[in-house]
């Protein structure tokens, strides 16, 4: 008999980290919990990818800030590193190529350890050791942006959720069914989707951390209180900076204007 060992998974997290909350680092431990749970797969790591500049968010501070934030609030994470290559990119990049670059990268470093498993009865059995998996871990409003045109192309999706996977973690009101139910694309590839459930209520988004800097009220025990002191240090998030990029366009919209897009209902 063949005994298997659960999939090596790898979770991948996209996105401003404008700064990095103690949220942000909440999912992957959520997200971890419940993919064991599932009896399937064990968590082997985690990353966390920043944007680079050229995305154009408004109030988007450097990469190089959001990235040393980030180092400094995963300090105390033994599992979760903070990845630099998608901000270093000169222009925007989609999300399923940046998954594609870490997955191509996670099977390079990756070796196989064959070996025997004793059973109780003391005969040993051929161990398989599968490869590791990439999923992207997202909160549940990501779902949403599926619904948005011009934002995602179909190949994109279909790679994104077919290929490599989704776990969703869901906060307060949030439906992330009904966004699975409402879409084709999303229904087809469901049992690839992950949906985790944060029972406890956590609302801490980086725009509400921006905007109590701005005026000056305390953010403590929101973020890293090494986050703060950096922060502090480099004068981040003030009036001047919350207007840097306004009235651009964000760059996913730019940039796939005149490409085919999905559509919802396929």
């Amino acid at each position: 008999m063949m005994a298997t060992r659960r999939v090596p998974l790898v979770l991948l997290a996209c996105g401003s980290f404008n700064p990095i909350t103690n949220q942000h680092m909440r999912l992957f431990e959520l997200a971890r919990d419940h993919m064991h749970s599932t009896g399937q797969y064990e968590v082997v790591g985690g990353i966390v990818s920043p944007v680079s500049d050229g995305y154009g968010k408004q109030g988007l501070v450097l990469a190089k800030h959001r990235i040393a934030m980030a180092k400094l609030a995963l300090r105390s994470s033994n599992w979760v590193t903070v990845d630099e290559w998608e901000s270093q990119q000169p222009d925007w990049t989609e999300t399923v190529v940046t998954m594609r670059y870490h997955y191509e990268r996670i099977q390079k470093e990756y070796e196989p350890s064959a070996g025997t498993l004793r059973d109780s009865r003391g005969h040993n059995k051929n161990v398989s050791s599968p490869s590791p998996r990439l999923k992207l871990l997202c909160g549940a409003d990501f779902l949403n942006t599926f619904k948005i045109p011009g934002l995602w192309l179909d190949d994109h999706v279909e790679d994104l959720v077919g290929r490599f996977g989704l776990v969703c973690v869901s906060r307060g009101s949030l439906q992330p069914e009904r966004a699975v139910h409402e879409s084709d694309t999303l229904y087809r590839h469901r049992r690839n989707i992950f949906l985790v459930r944060e029972w406890m209520r956590n609302e801490t988004s980086a725009t509400e951390v921006r905007r109590a800097l701005r005026r000056g009220l305390s953010v403590k025990y929101l973020i890293p209180d090494s986050v703060i002191e950096y922060i502090e240090e480099h004068d981040l998030y003030t009036e001047d900076s919350e207007r840097r990029n306004e009235g651009v366009a964000l760059r996913p919209l730019v940039k796939q204007a005149h490409q085919p897009v999905n559509s919802l209902n396929d």
